[in-house]
C-alpha cells in the first residue's frame, strides 16, 4: 500500500466504526423545556392560539382569573385545566361553525400560575416559580435558605385543599437528615411560612 493510502485509510476508519450520532448535542445553558404535553394551563399564564391561514383569529392571549380566554367569533373559552392539545381541540371544533377544517395550534409561552409563596425568615421571602415535582426542601433553597433568627422547629405550609386553608406542620431539622416522608411534594399555591 502507498503511504498517502495509509494516510487517507487512518483519517477514515475511526468514522467507519463510530456509530453515527442522530443527536446535535445541547449547547451547556441552553434552556430546555420545562413543559411536557401534560402541562396543564392556568390562570394567570401566557399562550398563543394560532389559525392556520388566519392571522385576525390568532393572537398571544392571558388566561384570565377565571380560567378563560377571549377570541374573535368564539367569544369566552375556557382554557385553565386544559392541555395545550386539548385547547386546540376544542378551539378547533368551535371555528368549525365559521371556517372550514381549522388547523389550530396552541402553545404555552409563559407559565404564571405554577407559584408558591415563602414568608418569614428566609433569605428571599415572596413568590417562587414552581418547578415540576419541586419539594418543601428544594423550595427553602430556591428562597436561598433560612436565616439565621428561623426557628426550624415551628415552620409549616399553608394549604388550600377543598376550599379550606389547612396548617400542614414541617420537620425540617428531620427533613435535611434525609427522611424522605417529611420533605412534602408542594402544591401550587402552597405557601411555606418560617416564624
Amino acid at each position: 500500500m502507498k503511504p498517502g493510502s495509509l494516510l487517507v485509510a487512518a483519517v477514515l476508519a475511526p468514522a467507519l466504526f463510530c456509530p453515527a450520532q442522530d443527536k446535535m448535542p445541547v449547547a451547556q445553558g441552553a434552556a430546555k423545556p420545562a413543559v411536557t404535553d401534560s402541562y396543564v394551563i392556568g390562570a394567570s399564564d401566557n399562550i398563543s392560539v394560532t389559525v392556520f391561514k388566519e392571522p385576525t383569529l390568532s393572537s398571544s392571549l392571558l388566561v384570565r382569573p377565571d380560567g378563560m380566554i377571549s377570541m374573535p367569533l368564539l367569544g369566552d373559552v375556557r382554557a385553565a385545566g386544559r392541555t395545550t392539545q386539548q385547547l386546540a381541540d376544542e378551539i378547533a371544533v368551535m371555528l368549525k361553525k365559521y371556517i372550514q377544517d381549522p388547523n389550530v395550534t396552541v402553545v404555552l409561552a409563559q407559565v404564571n400560575s405554577k407559584k408558591i409563596y415563602l414568608l418569614g425568615e428566609v433569605a428571599k421571602p415572596g413568590p417562587e416559580e414552581m418547578t415540576p415535582g419541586m419539594t418543601f426542601l428544594q423550595a427553602i433553597a430556591t428562597a436561598g435558605g433560612l436565616t439565621q433568627f428561623a426557628n426550624s422547629k415551628r415552620i409549616y405550609i399553608l394549604r388550600i385543599d377543598d376550599g379550606k386553608e389547612k396548617k400542614i406542620p414541617m420537620q425540617y431539622k428531620r427533613a435535611l437528615k434525609g427522611d424522605i416522608s417529611l420533605n412534602l411534594d408542594l402544591n401550587p399555591g402552597d405557601t411555606i411560612v418560617v416564624p
